[in-house]
Order: C-alpha cells, then sequence, then structure tokens
C-alpha cells in the first residue's frame, strides 16, 4: 500500500530492542577474549572460546565486573533508575549456536529500568523515547549455512557453528511502546538507533558498528486503525545492522502491515528478515512470549547488587549527552544550522569529528565527507562511515593541503582506499599518482604546448592572460592531470613575461 494512504488508515506504533556488543577485553561469564574488542578479523573460527562458551559439562559461569560497570553507565546515560539489587535468569530457547542451549540473560530483574532519551529528527523536532528496561546478556555464536546459493539456511546441505561470538557481553535496551510519531516512525527509528549509538561510543563501552554487528536493532512494528485505542499485532524485524536499514525496514512494514489489514487479512506475530537488496522483509518464525522461554533464576550466579559508591562514581564520571555533544561541535567548527544538518542527516557526525581530531581542519573533513565520500556511499547503498576510516580521510586532505595532490588526484585516491588498496599515501605510491612538483618538467609540457599553440604568448602579452587557459588544459592533459594547474599558470606567465 501507498505509504501516505498508509498513514492516513493506520497508525504506526514502535518499539525497539537494541543490543549492544560491551568492549570488555573478556567474555561475559569466561576469561575468553571478547572479539568485539579485539582485532578478530583474522582469528579462526572456534579459537576465541572457553569451556563455558561451549556449554561443556562441569563448566561454571563467572561474571565479569567491567561488563557489569560498562551496564550501569550505559544504564545511567539512559536516564534510568538503577537496581538496588538484580539477578541473572536463563532464557530456555533451542539456540543452535549456545553450547548449552540457553541464554543467560536477565528477566524480570533487569539492572536499569524506567529511563527516557532526547532524539532529534532531521528538521530539529525533539523526540522523547521512553526506555523500559536496559538489561545484561550474553551473545550467541554465529552460523555459516553451506551448500546453498545465498548464504542462507533457505537452501543450504549443512551450517557450521563458530563459538567466537558466544558469550561476548550484551546491553539490549528496550523502549517501552512508542506512539504518535506518525509519517516521521521510519526517521524516528534512525535518529533513535544513532542516538544509542552516539551514546555508548561516548562512553567509550563499545565500538558500535553496526555493520559488524557491535550494535544491532530489533524493530517492532504494529499498526492499529485510527482512533482505536488497542495495539495491533506487532512484527520483530531482526538484527538490523545499519541506520538506513532500520529506517527502511520500518517504512517497509508499515506498507506491508497496512496492505494485508486494508485486504481483511491478519498480522501474524512472528519475528522478520530484512533483505538489504530487495528492500523487503520475509518471514522467520513465529515470535514466542515470555512464557515459552521459560525463565527461571540462574542457580550458578549470584545477584549484582551495585553499592551506591559505586553509582555515584560512574554517574560523576558520565560524558556530555548526544544533544550537548552537537550543539559544542557546531559552536567549534563554526557550521552555520544548514551546515550542521547536512552532517546529521548523512550521519557522518561522528566520523567527522575523529577526522577533525586527527588533524583536518572541520571545513575540508565536511567538505569530503558530505562530498566524495556520501556520494559512493549512496551509489552502493551504505552508510558513509563504513567505506573508509577518519584517520584516512584526514590523511588524504593533509596530502591535498600539503599539495602533494589535487582534488582531481585525491578522489583517484579515495577510489583506491575504498577498494582496500592501503592508506592513501600507499595508494599514491602505488597508482604513481603524486603531484608533479619538478619545475623542469613542468616547463618541458609547458613549451611543447606553447609549441603547438605559438600566438598564445602574444595574446597574453597583449593583455588576454585568460589566453593561458588553452596551455594550461593542454599541459594538465600531457601531466595527466598530476601537475598543478596554479604552478603551471604561473610558469606559463612567466614565459610570457620573459
Amino acid at each position: 500500500m501507498d505509504y501516505d494512504e498508509a498513514l492516513s488508515k493506520y497508525e504506526p506504533v514502535l518499539g525497539f530492542e537494541v543490543h549492544v556488543e560491551l568492549s570488555t577485553r573478556t567474555k561475559m561469564f569466561s576469561s575468553a577474549p571478547n572479539p568485539a574488542a579485539a582485532d578478530s578479523e583474522s582469528a579462526g573460527p572456534n579459537t576465541m572460546v572457553a569451556p563455558v562458551d561451549m556449554g561443556l559439562p562441569g563448566s561454571l559461569p563467572v561474571v565479569n565486573e567491567q561488563a557489569v560497570r560498562y551496564s550501569i553507565s550505559l544504564g545511567l546515560a539512559l536516564g534510568c533508575s538503577i537496581a538496588e539489587t538484580c539477578r541473572f535468569a536463563r532464557k530456555n530457547y533451542f539456540y543452535p549456536d549456545l553450547g548449552k542451549n540457553y541464554q543467560i540473560s536477565q528477566y524480570d530483574e533487569p539492572i536499569a529500568f524506567e529511563g527516557s532519551v532526547e532524539v532529534e529528527l532531521e528538521d530539529g523536532t525533539i523526540w522523547t523515547v521512553p526506555i523500559e528496561r536496559a538489561h545484561m546478556e550474553e551473545d550467541a555464536g554465529k552460523l555459516t549455512h553451506v551448500g546453498g546459493s545465498t548464504g542462507r539456511i533457505q537452501g543450504a546441505d549443512s551450517s557450521l557453528v563458530d563459538y567466537n561470538r558466544a558469550g561476548v557481553p550484551l546491553v539490549e535496551i528496550v523502549t517501552k511502546p512508542i506512539v504518535g510519531a506518525g509519517a516521521a516512525a521510519p526517521q524516528l527509528a534512525k535518529a533513535y538507533v544513532a542516538t544509542i549509538r552516539d551514546i555508548v561510543r561516548s562512553l567509550g563501552i563499545s565500538e558500535a558498528r553496526m555493520e559488524r554487528g557491535n550494535l544491532r536493532c530489533d524493530a517492532n512494528v504494529s499498526l492499529r486503525p485510527r482512533g482505536q485505542e488497542r495495539f495491533g499485532t506487532r512484527t520483530e524485524t531482526k538484527n538490523v545492522n545499519s541506520l538506513r536499514s532500520v529506517e527502511r525496514a520500518v517504512r517497509y512494514e508499515i506498507q506491508r502491515q497496512a496492505a494485508i489489514l486494508g485486504a481483511g487479512g491478519t498480522i501474524i506475530q512472528e519475528t522478520r528478515h530484512w533483505h538489504e537488496d530487495t528492500g523487503m522483509t520475509s518471514a522467520g518464525r513465529p515470535k514466542s512470549d515470555a512464557d515459552d522461554y521459560r525463565y527461571f533464576p540462574e542457580p550458578d550466579l549470584l545477584p549484582i547488587q551495585p553499592s551506591a559508591e559505586l553509582i555515584a562514581e560512574l554517574r560523576a564520571a558520565l560524558p556530555e549527552s548526544p544533544t550537548q555533544f552537537r550543539k559544542r561541535l557546531q559552536a567549534d567548527y563554526g557550521f552555520t544550522d544548514s551546515e550542521f544538518r547536512d552532517i546529521l542527516n548523512a550521519n557522518v557526525l561522528v566520523e567527522l569529528e575523529e577526522t577533525v581530531a586527527k588533524g583536518a581542519a572541520p571545513a575540508q573533513a565536511r567538505k569530503w565527507w558530505l562530498g566524495e565520500i556520501l556520494r559512493i556511499a549512496n551509489a552502493r547503498g551504505v552508510e558513509p562511515g563504513t567505506l573508509v576510516s577518519p584517520l584516512h580521510v584526514s590523511e588524504l586532505i593533509a596530502l591535498v593541503e600539503n599539495g602533494d595532490l589535487t582534488d582531481r588526484l585525491a578522489r583517484q585516491v579515495l577510489e583506491g582506499v575504498v577498494a582496500g588498496e592501503g592508506s592513501p599515501e600507499h595508494v599514491v605510491q602505488a597508482r604513481g599518482l603524486a603531484v608533479v612538483s619538478d619545475d623542469t618538467a613542468l616547463l618541458a609540457a609547458i613549451d611543447t604546448a606553447l609549441a603547438a599553440q605559438p600566438d598564445v604568448l602574444q595574446k597574453i602579452r597583449d593583455g588576454k592572460v585568460q589566453a593561458a587557459g588553452a596551455v594550461i588544459g593542454a599541459v594538465m592533459k600531457a601531466m595527466r592531470g598530476q601537475a598543478d594547474a596554479a604552478r603551471v599558470r604561473e610558469l606559463v606567465l612567466e614565459r610570457a613575461a620573459g
């Protein structure tokens, strides 16, 4: 159903469950290295594990103290109350990638509860999103499906289990139902997840890189007819891993559910999978209610009882809020409201701030993130921050500022960096893209160009300085764009003066 038509008939009700992987040195309940904090890209499957992670008989969990501290800090940053005492529970469900076949989580006694977060939309509107709870748990492992054409379980011959991620510390942030967003619902979804990402990054408790799974969003959507009080049946789109996808998934679910309801159908309470390539969701499994998980207190772990002194210490160490952070950066960088809004809407504020911290001027950082990088990201349908690191952008800007690259050459270097060819300096050397600064080589090219256009020098001497443009263009072509056009112009005028 058309989006505007869907909104005229139904009111969307939203809810989000955001999972944040904590960057502790070790896992939640074992001494195994935490892949979310380590350089695990080259780690082989099942190499970052301990008996607890594998669910081996006789192994017992031990709570990671740093994970508890991080969880309390996050709860405080979300405006939550911190429980005087809370306990872990066993969530019983068939987890093929958790060897013990249950997840240690929290149920009726979360570490943090009853909070709220202010979220700013693209037009500057502020929404207050109510937080129901933030609880601690462990992540599951990873399945690799083999034998199919898509890499998904459908059509696969077998599945391989990698337990490296099993046991990684998680905080799950659960909102209360969000009503009244109307047509802005998809935008609110994106802005909320971006705000959570900014909060956990500012706390230093997670890298929060969605493309790596450090931060994942389960988006709940239901529709109710306009004027009806009772909520409709919700679906839960699982593990959406980019801000762009969160926005698109919510919008799609609103349209899909409206079409079903409009045709007299019934919405099934289920999990759904988001497909980035098609922009659609597909059915997963019927969504279980809490009773189906048969929660009961984890018998191998004592209750967590954070002291008032610890809570006070962590509260005092909280950084500025995302709203304060944005206002400070805008003032520090001297951007206008519209310039800063473009940065927020492109979702590159964190990347821009890190680029400036590496030494780039704010205006140059803004130029590259909102220019060529954003163009490539839009063409590929990905987030700009997944293409290139702030460090490499700052290095690219430095090469331009030092005169080693022109803007045209820098765009070619950026293409190489995005393609995985290495740092800007390495791409420059490998592709031979550095600006030619040797006046001898430039003068040779200028003399060749003047020989082909013998009347140019006289035109310049007669006051028609713009005639130098034809020579400059010929030199730039001969030098494959690797000459400094300003320096070429200077040398051409010197030849004319001589």
